[in-house]
């Protein structure tokens, strides 16, 4: 072995060990933003159903059952925060939105990652998107 190699296998070991230690942090965070991700999907989709029994009643029982049923935005929002309130579930931001038979239900959350390296951002923000339509029990 010539003088000009020794120390090669050092850096090379600490290059991998590096990379290694890089790679569990990418696997770590990733895994926990996942998780955290489906629980949020999960509340969006309750929230969303939830807020499909919004039906504005006064226009239902006004115009009977032949026409559009459209949603009550207001009635939407409540029973949005209704759900999410019982659930107990940790959200940030809550969007409601309604569209005639529709409600878009959008939810954020900040989480803290488990290892955050230094000049890394230790926060991240997850967002989840659920839409729900409400029909009337013979509809197709």
């Amino acid at each position: 072995m010539s003088r000009d190699e020794r120390g090669q296998v050092t850096v090379m070991t600490i290059g991998f060990f590096v990379f290694l230690a890089l790679l569990a942090v990418v696997v770590v965070n990733s895994s926990a933003a996942f998780l955290e991700r489906q629980e949020l999907a999960n509340l969006a989709d309750g929230a969303a159903l939830a807020a499909a029994d919004g039906l504005s009643e006064e226009a239902f029982y006004r115009d009977g059952a032949d026409t559009a049923v459209e949603l009550d935005p207001a009635e939407a929002r409540r029973l949005v925060a209704s759900y999410l309130a019982a659930s107990g579930g940790d959200v940030g931001s809550v969007a409601v939105t309604s569209d005639g038979d529709e409600v878009h239900v959008r939810l954020e959350r900040t989480i803290t990652l488990a290892i955050a390296p230094p000049g890394w951002d230790s926060q991240t923000t997850i967002v989840s998107e659920a839409t729900s339509q409400l029909r009337l029990g013979d509809s197709p």
